[in-house]
């Protein structure tokens, strides 16, 4: 069994329906199915699970989610981490803004190379 410890100490089982649940509210109104959040939680899932530890700090369950949701939803990956990472200024999303730009032309690039 796996158990997420919470940043107050307690301890509870992982559940992929907290997963969907969470990224569910980062993608309100946009264009993403619940399959697609199912498939996200598992991929999550299978990522913390492969640590082979029994128990998993929630900081870490947020780092497994932000790059699948990243791929899935530039947007509600956005949204997910100014919450997750506690943006606080605009210039916090500025910067995460221009990661994304970055990213998207770094793989942009990437494919025109394998053209």
């Amino acid at each position: 069994m796996l158990a997420v410890v919470k940043r107050s100490g307690v301890t509870e089982p992982f559940s992929r329906d907290k997963v969907v649940g969470g990224v569910r509210r980062a993608c309100q109104g946009r264009p993403v199915d619940e399959d697609a959040l199912q498939q996200l939680a598992h991929r999550v899932e299978e990522a913390v699970r492969a640590g082979g530890t029994a128990e998993i700090p929630s900081h870490e369950v947020g780092l497994a989610i932000l790059g699948p949701l990243r791929e899935l939803d530039e947007v509600a990956y956005l949204r997910f981490a100014s919450v997750y990472r506690s943006f606080s200024s605009i210039e916090d999303f500025e910067k995460e803004i221009a990661d994304l730009r970055r990213s998207v032309a770094g793989e942009a690039a990437d494919g025109a190379d394998r053209d």
